[in-house]
């Protein structure tokens, strides 16, 4: 695999054509973007908008597409569409002065602290990355607080290679539900994870904790419909609040990505190199030795069915070879069959397959949803005695944009439900997981859940948003798997039949944000939030009740969640 990469990363760049760099997963970003096309009552020619991130020279056709059809008419609406020009301006060349360059060099464009355009045969935009934040849980004493430094880095070199940085050093006090999930133990150790994040260390006394990340990645367009990516960043699949196939939950990770985009196809091939076991204890992972590594390869293909409808199917495998060191290099084919090169060569690793959709039901209604399948046997359906081994997952969601007729108020309604062992595996590294947490739904399997979202923007720099989430999850009691930790090997299972969503320990979870977000220059942002979370329980620790309150300064960096 390595000589491989080498021979791609060599070779690609002397094909390649004119290239664009990549916005990262972003909620309230792609939440706008989304917004617009539905609007329209269209599937965009531009985008697929499930499968992100997005090319920045892509969302600069996207939004002018939809500026031609009058999709801005709000105060608004004009302002994001100003928002996106300017945060795209390589594409989009916007007048962007609106005072005078500070010491001559530093934001010429308002987007950019610092940038380089002289030159046709090279472009760079670099920023800094801060986020500060300070909080109060009710369940605890201490101060809750984030202290995130750092900086983004985005260019082109010749027009044909793109690159991306972004790098930051964090300090956080998590509340304390989140400080309960780090310390769980998992399996038959301790193996402490922080949300989102992979390596980390204690900081300070009480639930604090450090951890540096760096994200980046280059990209070439190997011909005018084959982009090629390489780098260490998250992906998100789904049109929804939540992904059942690939999300943006675990920590970034190694990739190497090919995405065709063409005629009314879009057609994915990723392979990331993630992490297994990890080993440490309250105050931080071990550093020392290498954790064991696993990879998960996918497809996914996106086709456009007239104007409306868009359909999806994916396949993903996870797999390692650490007891053979032997790298299974048939899962590299980027159009077979996963099941078929599992079968013959006689593997057991974890294959999924499923599909999404996304239909614009009218102008600014759109329904969308995802099937998974970790496994399937008819007849043990038709049976209805609850075997183990039928695991799949269901996702079904509406948006309804400027609801009635009330300019940019936006609703969404969600519904997944995940059957008890979904996503687990017989081995110890061939879960659907990277660091020991799930690539999918961050509940893992074995809830149901409920989701209502309110997004208003009454005026252009504040954007209010409003959260319900409800969900039943069953627990595990200690020694017993029911089949909501992904983690836990399923061959350590209760009972083979008899199975049902929820089963195990009763959890009712019911959590309720509210956050109002004001743009005090591009990009930068002043968040004042709520958090209400209840976890209902028999067992005392899935049993609290908390309410948490925050003010934090953001720029250049997206909000940080624990929504679940």
């Amino acid at each position: 695999m390595r000589k491989a990469l080498i021979f791609l990363l060599v070779s690609i760049p002397f094909l390649a054509f004119s290239q664009s760099t990549y916005v990262s997963p972003n909620e309230s970003y792609y939440h706008l973007l989304d917004r617009y096309e539905v609007k329209s009552g269209q599937i965009s020619p531009y985008v697929f908008t499930s499968v992100k991130p997005w090319k920045r020279s892509a969302i600069v056709q996207f939004i002018d597409s939809l500026d031609r059809q009058g999709m801005f008419t709000s105060a608004a609406d004009r302002f994001n569409l100003q928002y996106f020009r300017n945060d795209n301006w390589e594409w989009a060349r916007p007048e962007t002065n609106e005072r005078p360059a500070i010491l001559k060099y530093l934001y010429k464009k308002k987007s950019d602290l610092f940038h380089v355009d002289e030159d046709p045969d090279f472009d760079l935009h670099v920023n800094p990355v801060v986020y500060a934040g300070v909080g109060k849980d009710s369940e605890s004493e201490d101060l809750l607080f984030i202290n995130s430094r750092g900086a983004e880095v985005r260019g082109m070199i010749d027009r044909k290679i793109g690159f991306y940085i972004f790098l930051t050093e964090n300090q956080t006090r998590v509340p304390s539900y989140i400080a309960n999930r780090v310390d769980e133990d998992r399996g038959n150790g301790s193996y402490p994870v922080i949300p989102h994040e992979g390596f980390w260390k204690g900081f300070k006394d009480g639930n604090a904790y450090d951890f540096f990340q760096a994200r980046g990645h280059i990209s070439f367009e190997a011909t005018r419909h084959l982009n090629i990516q390489f780098g260490h960043d998250r992906t998100f699949i789904g049109n929804g609040f939540r992904s059942l196939i690939f999300s943006d939950h675990a920590p970034p990770s190694l990739f190497l990505k090919a995405n065709v985009k063409v005629w009314k196809l879009n057609y994915l091939f990723q392979l990331n190199r993630m992490v297994g076991d990890v080993v440490g204890n309250s105050t931080g992972l071990k550093a020392s030795g290498k954790y064991n590594d696993k990879y998960v390869a996918l497809h996914h293909l996106s086709i456009n069915i007239g104007k409306k409808l868009n359909l999806g199917v994916f396949e993903s495998v996870v797999f390692n070879r650490n007891d053979s060191t032997s790298f299974e290099y048939g899962y590299l084919n980027p159009i077979i069959f996963y099941r078929a090169i599992e079968q013959q060569f006689g593997s057991s690793d974890n294959v999924i397959l499923g599909m999404d959709f996304k239909w614009n039901l009218a102008k600014g209604v759109s329904a969308y949803g995802q099937f998974v399948l970790d496994e399937f046997v008819l007849d043990r359906v038709k049976e209805g005695k609850g075997w183990w081994a039928n695991k799949y997952g269901i996702q079904a969601g509406l948006k309804y944009f400027d609801a009635f007729g009330v300019s940019n108020l936006d609703l969404q309604g969600e519904t997944n439900i995940v059957r008890p062992y979904t996503y687990s595996h017989g081995t110890p590294n061939g879960s659907y997981s990277s660091y020991l947490q799930p690539i999918a739904h961050p509940l893992g399997a074995n809830f149901r859940e409920f989701i209502g979202i309110a997004r208003y923007q009454p005026i252009p720099r504040l954007n209010l948003t409003g959260k319900l989430m409800y969900a039943q999850v069953g627990r595990d009691t200690t020694g017993v798997n029911w089949g909501s930790d992904i983690i836990k090997k399923n061959t350590t299972r209760e009972k083979d039949f008899g199975n049902s969503i929820a089963q195990g320990v009763k959890n009712d979870l019911l959590i309720g944000t509210f956050t109002a977000s004001w743009m005090v220059g591009h990009n930068i942002f002043i968040d004042a939030s709520v958090v209400i979370r209840k976890s209902e329980s028999p067992v005392a620790r899935f049993n609290t009740n908390s309410t948490i309150t925050s003010l934090a300064l953001r720029w250049n960096i997206p909000q940080r969640f624990y929504d679940f």
